[in-house]
């Protein structure tokens, strides 16, 4: 799983660059992201996040104590899921100038017509994406209940390779030129639209004959009365709810990201320094959280949900405990890393295709958001102990709380802070948003299971703290010493990241050997035990 998430994020990482160097980072950019994040937020807001929450439990459940193995329920959830899915993404494409007004209110203005006319052109091209995601999260769950998690994530390198291709092609057709709303052809958005669509068509139709392999045979069921759908749905409709205010958040940041480059186009600042930047950042932010954090709860969850069926709650503190340890080891540096080395990482991959000011730019959001990575991956890994007792409703109160502290934190920045540093200042409060969020999360999980073996976590990330700390320190004075002495640039920034990078490696792995710290022996012998 986490090699097929390496390879997915390193040619996302690729597909990004290439976008980047198609459209920029400017307000043009802006509506193509926007655009293209509506269809992911109406998805999860609607069934992509009670998918993910409620299906693998149920699926479990159902393949246990089902004579046939499970195989009508999921038909049954197969056929009703995509029947919703089909009539929202028919609703909103149709509904795709009311859906940008909602999230774009800064092209609304007399003097963005052109930007609000390209993004809503977007929105109908990138809106049928909402049913695919849903192909493809439905089938590589009834994957992951039948032990094959692998496939899920390699699934996506189809999708990033399309859109790579759309990129390039994209170049060749403009001739390497940023278009701008008001000089890009109907042609050329229709190329963008289409092919960034036809990357997640494919994406889930290689899903598809996995299922075959595995001996699933989906026949459509819509005899959904009486089959024992209700818990499921019971669940789902809390999860819907967790999720709805979980974007409620994310319009916000949204809405201000976008008329915090508006504002910068209507200041004259070149420099990118709306919502694309803002998803650029966040973007590198998950890749550790990817490889490490959701390839630890997929492998997790259906033990988690076995065992709160059975009713041990013992054994789910102990799966908890041991995958918060485990998790620690790396997302703890890598935290540090990307506070520390976040501009140079930024300007390495993206100076080439954006130029140096917009890459930099990217970087202080990175940096403003690294250390939120941490609390991130506990509470998501948290949220799946509730999860695994098909408790739905606990999360969505946590939740509250988090978005409360972003959408207050989102204001402050966007009342207090020059327009050129409002995303940044968005991005830290997103971190300390989720810094309260792992507290009661870990407060409230704690209550239910009699414990999470909280002295014993606490210890274990005390010590890797501590060890990437003392890594990153030499690491960051020669990085910050280079660039006061050399000066910002390309070769800065590589030296920087490869030699401050690779200096923090070789001592964060020093420093976790000589503190003896257990869970790093035990990620070490399973990366040898892979090997072999």
């Amino acid at each position: 799983m986490a090699a097929g998430t390496v390879v997915s994020r390193l040619t996302g990482f690729l597909r990004d660059m290439v976008i980047a160097g198609a459209i920029g980072t400017a307000i043009f950019a802006d509506t193509y992201n926007v655009a293209n994040t509506v269809p992911n937020i109406i998805y999860i807001l609607l069934v992509g996040g009670a998918l993910n929450a409620v299906l693998i439990p149920q699926l479990t459940r159902a393949m246990s104590s089902n004579k046939d193995g499970g195989q009508a329920y999921t038909n049954r959830m197969l056929t009703s899921t995509m029947l919703v899915l089909l009539v929202v993404t028919v609703v909103a494409v149709v509904a795709a100038p009311l859906i940008i007004r909602l999230y774009a209110w800064a092209y609304t203005g007399s003097d963005m017509v052109a930007e609000f006319d390209v993004a809503t052109t977007f929105a109908r091209y990138l809106l049928p994406q909402i049913l695919f995601y849903g192909l493809f999260v439905m089938v590589g769950q009834v994957l992951n209940a039948r032990g094959s998690f692998g496939p899920m994530m390699w699934a996506p390198i189809v999708n990033n390779v399309v859109v790579i291709a759309t990129g390039v092609l994209f170049i060749v057709v403009t001739s390497g030129h940023k278009p701008a709303a008001e000089t890009v052809s109907s042609g050329e958005l229709r190329l963008l639209g289409i092919g960034t669509t036809l990357g997640v068509v494919a994406q889930a139709a290689v899903l598809l004959p996995l299922l075959h392999r595995l001996g699933f045979r989906f026949r459509p069921r819509f005899d959904f009365r009486g089959a024992g759908l209700g818990p499921a749905y019971k669940a789902a409709m809390w999860t819907i709810i967790f999720v709805l205010i979980n974007q409620i958040g994310y319009l916000i940041v949204v809405q201000f990201a976008t008329a915090a480059g508006a504002a910068a186009t209507n200041e004259g600042i070149t420099t990118g320094v709306g919502f694309t930047p803002y998803t650029k950042a966040y973007l590198i932010l998950l890749l550790p959280h990817a490889v490490i954090t959701v390839s630890v709860v997929t492998a997790l969850l259906p033990r988690m949900s076995r065992a709160a069926a059975a009713g041990v709650a013992t054994a789910v503190r102990l799966d908890i405990s041991e995958g918060l340890r485990l998790v620690g080891v790396a997302i703890i540096p890598a935290a540090i890393a990307f506070f520390v080395l976040g501009p140079d990482l930024a300007v390495v991959m993206y100076d080439v295709f954006v130029g140096l000011k917009n890459a930099e730019y990217i970087g202080w959001v990175l940096m403003a958001f690294a250390l939120c990575l941490i609390p991130f991956s506990v509470h998501h890994l948290l949220l799946r102990g509730f999860y695994a007792f098909e408790d739905t409703r606990t999360p969505v109160r946590i939740n509250v709380w988090i978005n409360v502290i972003n959408i207050i934190a989102v204001l402050l920045a966007w009342w207090l802070l020059p327009t050129q540093w409002v995303v940044v200042g968005m991005a830290a409060g997103y971190t300390l948003a989720y810094a309260v969020g792992a507290l009661i999360t870990s407060r409230t999980l704690s209550g239910r299971l009699g414990g999470l073996e909280g002295r014993r976590i606490a210890h274990t990330y005390g010590l890797l703290g501590l060890a990437a700390c003392a890594a990153a320190l030499p690491a960051a004075v020669l990085a910050w010493g280079m660039r006061a002495t050399i000066g910002p640039g390309l070769g800065t920034s590589i030296t920087s990241l490869v030699l401050g990078g690779g200096l923090m490696i070789a001592l964060y792995l020093i420093f976790c050997f000589r503190l003896r710290i257990s869970e790093f022996a035990m990620l070490v012998a399973m990366l040898r035990r892979s090997r072999t």
